[in-house]
């Protein structure tokens, strides 16, 4: 643990354990969807499907990325992830993104686009709970919050709820949370 970073924290008026809490809420989330994107992912088949896979696989991917990026934050300010993975699971910030029951493309993208606007949400929350007190977690949440947005803007394109101005990124994947994986 970094003491000092744990103290600086608290020292700016944020209770520290629920920000772990919610840190480690939030890293749930990440983990069991990049397993569950996983599963939506190979069940995205035909014209329809074929055509939302490839952001489907950069999202998962991002996700499992933002989850390697928290672990270390969360053990710097005297946290530690569960030792029993099916409680990991349950006490997840977001609902799992799982398989609808009939599962075609329209009824996936529904499954992805809420599991990405509840991770919008999550990250929004941290942010306004650290802006202006805990620099780091801040600038982490904020990072991990503008690829959420991304994602979240892809799949609602695709359920035609208007568009978003975002692209598909070509050859980068998270572009924001990156400086945090070196």
């Amino acid at each position: 643990m970094a003491k000092v970073a744990r103290e600086m924290v608290e020292r700016a008026g944020i209770d520290v354990d629920k920000l772990v809490e919610l840190l480690i809420k939030n890293a749930a989330a990440e983990l069991t969807t990049y397993y569950y994107y996983t599963i939506l992912r190979a069940n995205l088949v035909g014209l329809e499907g074929e055509t939302i896979k490839e952001i489907a696989e950069v999202a998962r991917i991002e996700d499992r990325n933002h989850f390697e990026a928290l672990v270390p934050r969360i053990y710097e300010l005297g946290g530690k992830l569960p030792d029993d993975m099916k409680e990991f699971h349950d006490v997840s910030a977001c609902p799992p993104a799982k398989l609808p029951e009939n599962p075609d493309a329209k009824s996936i993208l529904k499954v992805l686009v809420e599991a990405e606007r509840c991770a919008v949400r999550g990250y929004t929350q941290i942010c306004n709970m650290t802006a202006g007190k805990d620099h780091r977690t801040y600038d982490l949440a904020l990072a991990i919050l503008n690829e959420e947005i991304e994602h979240e803007s892809w799949f609602s394109e695709f359920l035609g709820e208007g568009p978003s101005g975002h692209f598909m990124r070509r050859g980068e994947t998270s572009p924001f949370v990156s400086k945090f994986l070196k």
